[in-house]
């Protein structure tokens, strides 16, 4: 492996294990918020215990997050400082807002909310976690702002050698980053949603604290649902926007070589990356224009003729991602999303009638789809940036160009080793720490040190 490779794997490993935690801190803020709300409005004892309970799961996430994304961004130095010079006066500003906007605000109202509960009034102690669920959210804006300028280049002109930016208003509207940004935030109510009914109904069968976490199931299954439907539809509209704005990935995705209208959506592929085509697969005709056009007729153009243009356009090179593992992570996503709908879907009819409790099976059919949501979210960002490729700006600056000069495959190897092994230790020590957390929740002090896990 050279040197660019290796260090888009390290990137890559970082990214996938950092955005684990992303979507539960932007979801599970909004919840936690409006249980305490609840509470507060109430005066019920078991709102503040719920918020209690899931107050400590969002510490423990929060704190991973903050790790990871510190050495995310190291690697702008580390390992792409040609990309951080040629780019950095653009792509600095959004992640300078952030930190200044958005990660103290959120880092300050949460010590407050974690050590105010005797010390502020109940109204006041509730804001605070408004505060940071509002700061959360507006922390994902400014990072999205910043990775859309990388899929959809706005408010720059090229001066001195590198890019320099001419238009904030036009990077902060740059409709690239609204399409994200509200995919982004629904998929992050959907995983946090699929959290707490798993939780839940872990707690229920074990028969600890039972009427509770009822209640809790049902505020959990409302999350979850409204996140499902609305990640679901403003992923369509998502794929919409990325046809228009970068027809190779959108056409990579679906393997789609060669110029079609009306386009099909392949349900398995035979990809032939050498040769630029499909030796076979199961097809519904038409139905991919239906989801980009909204009807069942509507050019979409091919690889094969985007690379000819590209190259005309910008040079020689091959300008194709890797189509086959876009095509996958897509479908895996999709399949991810639908058997969460069907779970959840199920769960819910089943709470409207009052009858979940009844169901075992169904009860440990949520249990077992809490990967789904990490899968999906990891799926998707793949197609995001690696149907991209070989731009790390789109149209502007090529990985390979990206990349510092001076690294050596021995330095990437060494430090990608050792944040894979030091962030293997500490998600096992964060689950660890998760799940004494909740089958001890409500137990004596005495009582949890001979508690065991296993159990």
């Amino acid at each position: 492996m050279d040197e660019v490779l290796l260090s888009r794997w390290q990137f890559a490993i970082t990214t996938v294990y950092h955005f684990l935690f992303v979507p539960i801190t932007l979801g599970l803020a909004f919840f936690i918020a409006m249980l305490e709300t609840w509470y507060v409005k109430t005066g019920e004892e078991k709102y503040r215990s719920l918020t209690q309970f899931w107050g400590k799961i969002f510490l423990v996430n929060f704190a991973m997050g903050v790790v990871t994304g510190i050495v995310q961004e190291f690697h702008f130095g580390m390992n792409w400082s040609e990309y951080a010079r040629f780019m950095g006066d653009v792509f600095g500003a959004p992640l300078a807002m952030e930190a200044l906007t958005a990660f103290f605000l959120e880092s300050t109202f949460l010590g407050i909310w974690l050590f105010g509960w005797d010390k502020l009034s109940k109204k006041v102690h509730a804001l605070c976690i408004w505060i940071v669920a509002f700061s959360s959210s507006l922390s994902a804006f400014w990072i999205i702002v910043a990775n859309s300028f990388m899929q959809n280049p706005v408010g720059f002109a090229i001066q001195n050698g590198r890019a320099e930016m001419v238009d904030f208003v036009s990077l902060i509207t740059n409709p690239y980053a609204a399409s994200m940004y509200v995919h982004t935030w629904t998929s992050a109510l959907a995983t946090a949603g699929v959290l707490i009914v798993a939780v839940c109904a872990y707690q229920i069968l074990a028969g600890r604290h039972t009427e509770m976490f009822k209640s809790c199931m049902k505020g959990g299954l409302v999350v979850a649902m409204v996140g499902l439907l609305s990640v679901m539809g403003t992923g369509h509209m998502q794929a919409q926007m990325i046809h228009d704005y970068q027809p190779m990935k959108s056409a990579a995705t679906e393997a789609i070589w060669d110029t079609v209208d009306p386009a099909p959506f392949y349900l398995t592929a035979e990809i032939d990356e050498e040769e630029g085509k499909n030796d076979g697969g199961i097809k519904v005709d038409g139905a991919l224009s239906a989801l980009l056009y909204n009807k069942f007729e509507g050019e979409v153009v091919g690889m094969n003729q985007l690379q000819a243009e590209y190259v005309e356009k910008y040079g020689e090179g091959n300008y194709i991602p890797e189509v086959s593992a876009l095509f996958w992570s897509f479908r895996a996503m999709v399949i991810a999303g639908s058997v969460m709908m069907a779970v959840v879907g199920l769960a819910f009819l089943a709470m409207l009638f009052g009858r979940l409790e009844r169901y075992s099976l169904l009860l440990r059919g949520l249990i077992m789809m809490l990967p789904l949501p990490f899968i999906a979210n990891s799926c998707g960002w793949f197609v995001t940036e690696g149907g991209r490729q070989p731009w790390i700006v789109y149209g502007l600056q090529k990985v390979a160009d990206a990349v510092s000069p001076n690294l050596t495959t021995t330095e990437i190897w060494i430090s990608m080793v050792g944040f894979t092994l030091v962030y293997a230790a500490l998600i096992v020590a964060a689950l660890w720490i998760v799940m004494k957390h909740i089958k001890t929740f409500g137990m004596t002090e005495e009582a949890k040190k001979g508690a065991s896990l296993w159990n």
